[in-house]
């Protein structure tokens, strides 16, 4: 951040005692993490770090200089050994000779790879030539919002020498490559006691004759920026002063849940998106500010941003004074159709003969004064990754227009780099999505044992999972498992009682806002309840009847509801029993419950099919391993139902089977998973037992 609102400066870190222990590579991986650690240094996945070691040859045993240096993709906040590239230099230095010129200079990736030390499988970078070029045997090359304000400015080359003098130098725009690899190596022959330089619209390269030496440089000169703006800035309308107040927290939430679904459904014609809100005090200064929309169509200057974010964000005209949200929804259609006809231009008007075709048209960021951004991505780490990034955009703009006028890149700079051939490469290198990659599930009873296996599911393919679940305790363990296993991005959990309208309806919306809607509803929320029918009281009967077909309709409903605003279509997975088609004594609350909630299914298939909403049904039977409605009254009520001691049920049910075989949690998430994906995508209203066969539960 470069205002006092964040007041601290950036911290040294370094350890030398635990610096001392450490081997060279080592070294490299610690001044990595370590700078990588403060988002205010450089963004995820920027910036890139190296350092030049001697080492044995493997073949020759002599002693070879050797470039490890940040791999394609990395981050540095989280890069271990092996995601560094290694190269032998003598052999960089080498290709020197075989440069033919800035209009060739993209053929020399190509030779990377002949350079490669110790058959080291981890990918070169494109900024592989601006470190090995540079004199010097550490460097690094870092995004700091700081410096980046300061390369973005009008004057930036004057406002480097006002604040480093000689220290920092400066050099104009040149895209990343072997010819501004070699800019820095004449840069540093001719100012050899220079620390670093800003690269215009780009970011910050230090260097240092010791690992510490170069970290430390890296921090005092962003630091001694932050300082200077600080002073520069006191007293200053920051983005021209405030138009607009924000609304209260309660309020903005509450209008992205109405907003993200529909630009969700506007903009996942072609592949779903996920949705991520951000209203903290950086973006709400921003859009609330008299500058928004003159700086916003300016676009943003780093390459990093802009690859993340897209050139410029989509403005959603609103008036927090005069809040109608209803307009905005009715506008958003041709607003999102406006900005795909604006970014078809800006391909159309820069595109080469051998550009790559067009990628998504739809905005990435939209931005919204009284109410924060919203980003949508192909996944939720994306989408909350490139929020952040615009973030970084913010305060850039922040400091570049307060003390000078901010430069975004030209349009034709931009695209180059956004359609780069090289960056297309890398683009189709990239694993193909999953099956349920940015697609939205929510679970009800998601704590349990069909709940979780069914989570678990859902994620191994790349679904976002919302865990819905009355018991809080058990929720919170479920939430804390699955998000070890597949990150915090993809695993939310909200506390629901099916049978409350109100947390129905506010839990949804909480979902709506976390994810940005909902493709997948799993209803599974259950209990089970076993008496002779003259035994069974009204209060056991309503308890059926309100969880297993009240519960089931509100959820059911409210998934619709969010279904018919994205009008992507949608799925819905009820998990039945074998009970509501076969009969079993002492059961008839439970069975009947059942029952109803079948038939509500098949209701349900009949009016969500012209809106290509699906609504399939696994009917379990004798899931007892892992099921919560089994660690209680049933279990007994059931063995005694059946005159047999409770240990002998799940041998009794297996061997009543049809097929003599046992049913556990996993087997009925398949099924699940079945419905929920595309493998099933031309079937409505049927549904699946998996109970090991049973003659009474034939569906035919």
């Amino acid at each position: 951040m470069l205002d006092k609102r964040t007041g601290a400066r950036l911290a040294n870190l370094w350890d030398e005692a635990k610096a001392q222990a450490m081997s060279e590579p080592e070294l490299l991986v610690y001044r990595s993490n370590t700078l990588g650690s403060d988002k205010r240094v450089t963004n995820y996945g920027g910036g890139n770090t190296s350092s030049k070691i001697w080492q044995k040859d493997p073949l020759t045993g002599e002693d070879v200089e050797v470039l490890w240096v940040k791999g394609s993709g990395g981050d540095s906040a989280s890069i271990k050994l092996d995601g560094f590239a290694t190269l032998y230099m003598h052999k960089l230095r080498a290709l020197k000779g075989l440069y033919r010129g800035v209009e060739h200079e993209d053929e020399m990736v190509g030779f990377l790879p002949h350079c490669t030390f110790n058959l080291n499988p981890r990918a070169a970078s494109i900024d592989t030539p601006l470190h090995a070029y540079v004199p010097k045997p550490f460097v690094d090359h870092m995004h700091p919002d700081a410096i980046i304000a300061i390369a973005a400015a009008k004057d930036s080359k004057a406002l480097t020498g006002e604040i480093f003098g000689d220290a920092i130098g400066w050099l104009p725009w040149k895209r990343p490559g072997f010819e501004l690899g070699l800019w820095l190596e004449k840069f540093c022959l001719e100012h050899p006691a220079a620390k670093g330089v800003i690269l215009e619209s780009h970011g910050l390269f230090t260097w240092g004759d010791t690992p510490r030496e170069c970290y430390e440089t890296t921090i005092s000169v962003i630091n001694q920026a932050i300082e200077w703006f600080e002073r520069r800035s006191e007293g200053v309308a920051i983005f021209g002063g405030e138009a607009v107040k924000s609304l209260d927290s309660a309020s903005r939430r509450a209008i992205a849940a109405k907003l993200m679904p529909k630009i969700r459904g506007l903009i996942s014609e072609k592949s779903h998106k996920t949705g991520h809100f951000d209203d903290s005090p950086a973006v709400l200064e921003f859009v609330n500010s008299r500058n928004l929309r003159p700086l916003a169509a300016l676009g943003t200057s780093c390459p990093d941003h802009f690859l993340r974010t897209k050139i410029r964000p989509l403005v959603i005209e609103f008036d927090p004074a005069k809040p109608d949200v209803d307009a905005v929804i009715a506008r958003l259609a041709d607003d999102v159709a406006a900005y795909r006809v604006g970014y078809q231009a800006y391909y159309d008007s820069c595109k080469h003969a051998d550009s790559p075709a067009i990628r998504d048209p739809n905005a990435v960021v939209y931005l919204m004064p009284g109410v924060g951004m919203f980003t949508f991505a192909g996944d939720k780490a994306t989408a909350r990754i490139s929020g952040e990034f615009y973030v970084n955009a913010i305060n850039v703009m922040r400091g570049a227009s307060t003390v000078s006028c901010y430069v975004g890149l030209p349009a034709q700079e931009a695209f180059d780099i956004e359609y780069w051939l090289l960056e297309d490469l890398k683009l189709q290198r990239m694993p193909k999505p999953k099956a349920l990659a940015g697609q939205i599930a929510l679970v009800t009873g998601g704590a349990g044992g069909i709940g979780r296996a069914t989570a678990n599911r859902l994620l191994s393919e790349g679904a976002c999972v919302v865990l819905a679940d009355i018991d809080e305790t058990a929720l919170a363990s479920a939430n804390d498992e699955l998000s070890k296993a597949y990150g915090k991005d993809f695993v939310r959990p909200v506390p629901i009682n099916v049978t409350s309208e109100e947390q129905v309806i506010s839990g949804f919306a909480e979902m709506a806002v976390e994810f940005g809607g909902i493709d997948i509803l799993v209803s599974n929320a259950g209990l089970a309840s076993s008496a002779p029918i003259e035994e069974t009281t009204l209060a056991l009967w309503n308890k059926n009847m309100d969880i297993l077909s009240t519960g089931y309709f509100l959820v059911s409903r409210e998934a619709f509801r969010l279904f018919r605003v994205q009008n992507i279509g949608g799925n819905v997975v009820f998990v039945a029993s074998k009970n509501g088609l076969a009969a079993s004594p002492n059961a008839a609350a439970y069975c009947t419950a059942k029952a109803a909630e079948i038939h509500l299914a098949r209701c349900l298939a009949l009016e969500g099919a012209e809106a290509q909403i699906r609504v399939n049904v696994v009917n379990p039977d004798a899931v007892l391993r892992g099921s919560k409605i089994w660690s209680g009254e049933w279990k007994e009520q059931r063995a005694a139902a059946y005159k047999m001691s409770t240990d002998d049920l799940e041998e009794h049910y297996r061997s009543r089977s049809m097929l003599k075989r046992s049913v556990f949690p996993e087997d009925i998430a398949e099924a699940i998973y079945f419905f929920a994906s595309d493998m099933s995508a031309k079937s409505t209203g049927n549904i699946i037992n998996v109970d090991a066969g049973n003659a009474q539960s034939f569906t035919r």
